[in-house]
């Protein structure tokens, strides 16, 4: 049945939510499933000896370039959701980013050396830009502003990007240890794959609403687009080509070009004459939700870069005599997602407007995640693989609730705050403080010392907090602006 033949909104076909769900559900899993089990071998790669299977670069350079590259698939969504708006919809540019990452799997799998990582890299960064936006906008369509289930439904959906997420870095590390890089490399391919042909089949049920462009671009205006995107392109080349743009400053140039870019966003945004009083009310709103969104991820992605090394160099992974592989650390995180993730959504949705309002459940997961680097300290002087394996699940549990308090949450309210006319778009920008995050971890990640770790995680953790207890405090006066959204 087409989508039109009935109300999405009142369908509980999926766990009491929209079939539709499901679809986006499937999709989800399998994207995740590359894209983590991609990254939890992506750091070693980049550092570990040609002896070990891996390019040899110096670790502050090669977490450079992972938190560059991290930005860089949340710098993307501005293109997914401006192509989404203006020229294809969200479902169409879903479909074309989810073949663009499977592409860039591939590169990584077949083609050796730095030139697949540069191929690879960017293809993943464009694809896995494309569908974060679009995939996150189209799950806004399936339930009304109002609808009761609206963030149970997006921590589902949550649950279903770390399904995937937990099973790619156990499944990509087994065959990286056992029987090379490249391997587990297409291992992610593989799974994105499945996740393409799993979408294909459950497109046609999804709500017209995916299929509408909000904004369409006269037809004027695409050679225009075409002259700017290949001016980018050539520019971006020469500026590699003299050496401005290199793996050492990658992650600082993601940080300052996602930061113009989000200011940008908001002038466009917030000057426009398409937005009503209410909503440009909301997007002023957003800004704080914004900055302790950026600040949060900071901390939270140096599980990919910090914690990595941190694993590698500094935590016991033996079990039973036998070292399990450094990339099996990045699916604790998951497993805790899994288990609380269902308890977040129950707790909400029995709460209903008893729970507490957006911008505190904000602050909040900013003060645990900075509470979860002080965690470390106790443990600073273990020496090389002395920290216990049971210290660090416990630090990423805290890292998980912080997490639940505030990802799927804005996922959810960068929905509800949207005008209309820029629906994809204001994903797009609670992405792009995702951005500004995943390059700072990278970028902080060279300020990291395993010799010196008290002022790394000290200072940072306390910074975090801080930046929380602003928040939660300064709460009603952004509830204020928010005009009736929690």
């Amino acid at each position: 049945m087409s989508a039109t033949d009935k109300d999405v909104s009142r369908d509980t076909g999926f766990f009491g939510q929209p079939r539709s769900l499901a679809t986006l559900f499937g999709v989800e899993t399998w994207e995740r499933f590359s894209f983590y089990g991609m990254q939890g071998i992506l750091l070693i790669y980049l550092y570990y000896s040609a002896a070990e299977g891996g390019l040899g670069l110096d670790q502050a350079a090669a977490a450079g370039i992972v938190g560059a590259y991290g930005g860089g698939v949340y710098l993307s969504t501005v293109l997914g959701a401006w192509v989404a708006d203006r020229l294809l919809s969200s479902e169409r540019t879903l479909f074309i980013s989810a073949t663009v990452v499977m592409c860039g799997h591939i590169a990584l799998a077949l083609i050796p050396g730095f030139a697949g990582v540069t191929v690879g890299l960017i293809l993943i960064a464009l694809g896995s830009g494309g569908l974060k936006a679009t995939a996150t906008s189209i799950v806004g369509t399936l339930y009304s502003e109002e609808d009761p289930r609206r963030d149970a439904g997006f921590s589902i959906y949550y649950l279903g990007i770390n399904l995937g997420a937990f099973f790619g870095p156990l499944l990509t590390g087994l065959l990286q240890s056992t029987l090379g890089f490249h391997y587990g490399f297409g291992l992610a391919a593989i799974g994105m794959a499945i996740g393409l042909i799993q979408y294909s089949f459950g497109r046609k049920r999804l709500p017209d609403a995916a299929r509408e462009i909000p904004n369409p671009l006269p037809r004027r205006g695409y050679p225009v687009v075409a002259s700017i995107v290949v001016a980018g392109l050539v520019a971006v080349v020469v500026l590699v080509l003299v050496g401005l743009i290199n793996p050492t400053n990658l992650a600082l140039i993601v940080i300052v070009v996602t930061g113009v870019s989000a200011i940008a966003y908001f002038v466009v945004i917030l000057s426009s004459r398409s937005i009503t009083a209410v909503e440009r009310s909301r997007v002023i709103a957003f800004i704080p939700l914004f900055l302790t969104s950026a600040a949060f991820w900071s901390i939270y992605q140096q599980q990919f870069t910090v914690i990595t090394i941190y694993s590698d160099e500094r935590l016991n992974r033996s079990l039973f005599g036998w070292e399990f592989p450094v990339s099996w650390v990045q699916s604790i995180n998951p497993i805790f997602i899994i288990v609380l993730s269902g308890v977040f959504a129950a707790l909400w949705t029995k709460l209903g407007t008893r729970q507490p309002s957006t911008p505190v459940k904000f602050g909040l997961g900013t003060l645990g995640v900075g509470v979860g680097f002080l965690l470390f300290l106790p443990f600073v002087g273990t020496g090389a693989n002395g920290t216990p394996l049971i210290a660090l699940v416990l630090i990423l549990l805290v890292f998980t609730v912080s997490e639940l308090l505030l990802s799927p949450v804005g996922l959810s309210v960068s929905t509800k705050l949207a005008p209309t006319k820029f629906r994809t778009q204001m994903v797009a920008l609670f992405f792009l403080s995702i951005a500004i995050g995943s390059a700072a971890s990278g970028q902080l990640a060279g300020l990291y010392d395993p010799k010196n770790e008290v002022p790394y995680f000290g200072a940072l953790g306390a910074i975090a907090i801080a930046i929380g207890v602003v928040l939660v405090i300064a709460s009603r006066p952004v509830l204020k602006l928010m005009r009736g959204v929690r």
